[in-house]
């Protein structure tokens, strides 16, 4: 059985503190689709307007720099957390593609050693931590545990959304589709929330990389045409007009009076 969180007390009595949303709201779920889709649409730009390999290593930089000040930051900050994860939709993509690019790898079977490393991972938090709660991610390890599966389902997202065959709009739909299912299961059958979670986590990736690929592709393969740069801009202000609202109204972050 999955369990809930107890939450982790410090050597002087008190406890530490979240290093992730404490609530997962409405805002959470936008937030996250826009960085999927901004993760595509970027990724496509960089290595289509520069060399794919520097754009690539770059990527990796800038993104093991996000990770460790999020790593380092004392406690949850929302401008530091979501660029973490903006990065990781960037260079989730970028290996994804590269994968399949580079070394010649299907997108089918690179889709299935990813959701192999995902269970190993998820597996691993569960022996290791005895829990995938979301809530309280405190001890530096099961933070490791926690971005490693963030990144690991980023992957695997994109490596399903471009194994479609339905073109992108009709896979945004299924995907979308899909997406509502653990919801729907949780508030009206009541599915455990942390199953609930991390499926409908794992299905904002392709979501989200299959309305970003209708967005920018030419015309003649299924797209509108608007281009991978534009699509990458607009998505990048949206992101950071949501993550300037909830910095400020703090719809993820709990109370006093619910604080455990």
């Amino acid at each position: 059985m999955l369990r809930e969180e107890v939450p982790t007390i410090r050597l002087d009595g008190r406890p530490q503190v979240s290093k992730v949303p404490e609530k997962i709201s409405g805002d959470f779920w936008i937030i996250n689709l826009l960085t999927t889709a901004m993760g595509e649409a970027l990724s496509d730009f960089l290595v289509h307007h520069m060399n794919p390999y520097a754009a690539v290593v770059n990527g990796a930089v800038v993104f093991a720099a996000s990770l460790l000040v999020q790593v380092k930051a004392k406690g949850y900050t929302a401008p530091v957390y979501w660029f973490a994860v903006a990065m990781v939709a960037v260079f989730g993509t970028m290996a994804a593609n590269a994968t399949h690019v580079a070394l010649d790898v299907p997108y089918l079977y690179s889709s299935a050693a990813r959701a192999v490393l995902l269970g190993a991972v998820l597996l691993g938090w569960w022996a290791a931590e005895g829990t995938l709660s979301i809530h309280s991610i405190i001890p530096k390890r099961r933070e490791l545990f926690y971005w490693a599966t963030v990144l690991t389902t980023f992957a695997l997202g994109t490596a399903a959304a471009a194994a479609r065959h339905l073109g992108a709009l009709v896979s945004g739909m299924v995907f979308g589709a899909l997406f509502a299912i653990p919801g729907i299961l949780y508030f009206h059958l009541r599915l455990h929330a942390l199953l609930a979670f991390w499926t409908a986590y794992l299905l904002t990736r392709p979501l989200g990389a299959s309305f970003a690929d209708w967005l920018g592709t030419p015309a003649r393969i299924g797209g509108l045409g608007y281009g991978h740069g534009p699509v990458a801009g607009i998505l990048v202000s949206a992101i950071v007009v949501m993550v300037g609202y909830i910095t400020v109204a703090r719809p993820d972050v709990k109370g006093p009076a619910s604080q455990s």
